[in-house]
């Protein structure tokens, strides 16, 4: 053998792993399960946290412009809003749309 070859550890090297018992491999392995799990369900909730945020801009969206367009000119006692009725309809079906997804 030449003196490359050898690799100097110490006595004390324990190579990093331990010896368990069946029980203590079952309890790891349980708790490497519900840590998966546990993610899992994590990244759903995420998910369907990011669609409602989604949503609620949508209609944040939708809504403002009215707001807007409602606040223009205050000093007028009247608002001119021909064929309102179909307008407000067809704004409240885009609502219930986005509200239920």
């Amino acid at each position: 053998m030449s003196k490359e070859n050898i690799i100097d550890i110490d006595e004390d090297f324990d190579f990093g792993f331990s010896l368990v018992d069946e029980s203590e491999l079952d309890a790891v392995q349980q708790a490497q399960q519900q840590i998966q799990s546990s993610s899992a369900a994590q990244q759903e909730v995420v998910q369907q946290a990011e669609t409602t945020q989604q949503r609620l801009d949508k209609l944040f969206n939708m809504i403002m412009p009215l707001l807007n367009n409602l606040a223009k000119n205050p000093e007028k006692e009247y608002i001119m809003w021909p064929d309102r009725v179909d307008k407000i309809e067809a704004f409240r079906d885009r609502l219930t749309k986005v509200y239920k997804g």
